[in-house]
């Protein structure tokens, strides 16, 4: 589910800011997640139990790597800030960033591109938004590597070598398969794609 338009009254006088309508709708509705991409809000439910499981699933090749030590950190959830607009962030499931982090705050919970590693997310019902809108915001940021869970079709996407508002390595990866990720996240990881699909389906699905 996604949202690209809010209706509320405002004011002439008044400045328009999407991020205190952002902030509205998370507080009218406690566990939704609100971003703003190129102007544009995109409203996505709480996740199910099985996307919370993919992600429990993904955590532990990172942190076995060692990247939640040292010089960099595992974590959820943590926005990041786009220059594809004033008010825009997005807030991936899961990034790898540098230990430095709390050094890159901007505002609004959102940090500095230059300290995400990695950015990945699991899809939910507006797997649209991850396969397409994120592509360009994220390389526009230039994210260097891009992990999308699509739990829609069952695959595995890897994205790096950001290049203006695209990737220019884009590979799909299936079941059966396992997929090495790049050396500049700091550690060898590798992921097993029927592993987190399997989690990240409904039991019986």
């Amino acid at each position: 589910m996604s949202a690209a338009s809010v209706e509320q009254p405002f004011d002439a006088d008044e400045p328009f800011s999407l991020t205190a309508i952002a902030d509205e709708i998370m507080e009218r509705h406690p566990g939704y997640r609100v971003e703003i991409i190129g102007g544009h809000l995109l409203v996505t439910p709480s996740p199910d139990a099985p996307h919370a499981r993919a992600l429990t699933k993904l955590m532990r090749p990172f942190i076995g790597a060692g990247l939640d030590d040292g010089e960099t950190e595992v974590l959820q959830s943590v926005a990041i800030k786009l220059p594809t607009g004033a008010e825009d962030y997005c807030i991936p499931d899961l990034v790898i960033v540098d230990a430095d982090i709390d050094d890159h705050f901007i505002e609004n919970n959102a940090y500095d591109p230059v300290c995400f590693r990695l950015v990945l997310e699991v899809t939910s019902g507006n797997w649209r938004d991850d396969l397409k809108t994120k592509v360009g915001a994220y390389a526009e940021a230039k994210v260097p590597v891009y992990v999308i869970v699509d739990r829609k079709h069952q695959r595995l996407h890897l994205l790096t070598e950001p290049d203006g508002s695209t990737y220019t390595n884009h590979r799909v990866h299936a079941p059966g398969e396992t997929v090495v990720l790049p050396d500049s996240l700091g550690a060898e990881v590798t992921l097993d794609v029927e592993q987190i699909i399997k989690a990240g389906q409904k039991s019986g699905g």
